[in-house]
C-alpha cells in the first residue's frame, strides 16, 4: 500500500505534520501511532495463528498471501514456471533480426542476403516447427526503395461540398 511513496512525499508529510501538530505534540503523536500499529500487527498475527490452529495440520503450509487473486492465479494456473508459454514466444522472437530487416529495407538492400547471414548466426530463431525458415517478404520481388518519392497516384474526384448539408 505504501510502496509507492517516495522520499519527497515522505518529507512533505513530515513537514506538514510539524506544521499541523507542532513540534511539542509531534513526538507524543509518533509514539501513539507506533504503539497503535504495533498492537494492530500483534492482533493480526494472533488471528492468523488462531486460524492456522483451527484449520489443522493438513493446512500447515497455508499462506494468507495466497488469497490475493493475482498470487492465486499465478500459483494455481501457471505454477510459477511457464507464464502460459510466453517464455517460448520470447525466445522465438529475435529483435536484432527484425531490426536488421527493417534497416535493410530502409537502405534498399535485399532482405534475402541478410536473412541468410543472420539466420546462420542466430540458429533456429526464425525456424518454424517443421525446420523450414518462414519469411514474410516476397523473394522474387525487388525491395521497394522507401527513400524515393513514388509518382503521385490519381485520386478519385471528391463529391461537391454542400455547406447546408453539414
Amino acid at each position: 500500500m505504501f510502496n509507492d511513496i517516495g522520499a519527497l512525499e515522505l518529507l512533505t508529510l513530515g513537514v506538514l505534520a510539524v506544521l499541523v501538530f507542532g513540534p511539542d505534540k509531534l513526538p507524543k503523536l509518533i509514539q501513539d501511532l507506533t504503539r497503535t500499529v504495533r498492537k494492530i500487527r500483534e492482533f493480526s498475527d494472533s488471528a492468523k495463528e488462531d486460524i492456522r490452529t483451527e484449520l489443522g495440520p493438513q493446512f500447515k503450509d497455508f499462506e494468507f498471501e495466497d488469497l490475493n487473486p493475482k498470487t492465486f492465479v499465478r500459483k494455481q494456473l501457471m505454477d510459477g514456471n511457464d507464464d502460459l508459454g510466453l517464455k517460448e514466444i520470447r525466445e522465438s522472437f529475435d529483435l536484432r533480426k527484425e531490426m536488421a530487416d527493417v534497416t535493410d529495407a530502409v537502405n534498399g538492400r535485399t532482405p534475402a542476403a541478410s536473412d541468410t547471414a543472420t539466420g546462420a548466426t542466430n540458429g533456429s530463431a526464425g525456424a518454424s516447427s517443421d525446420g523450414s525458415s518462414a519469411s514474410l517478404t516476397k523473394t522474387g520481388d525487388p525491395a521497394p526503395d522507401l527513400l524515393k518519392k513514388t509518382p503521385a497516384q490519381t485520386q478519385p474526384e471528391r463529391p461537391p461540398f454542400d455547406a447546408d448539408a453539414t
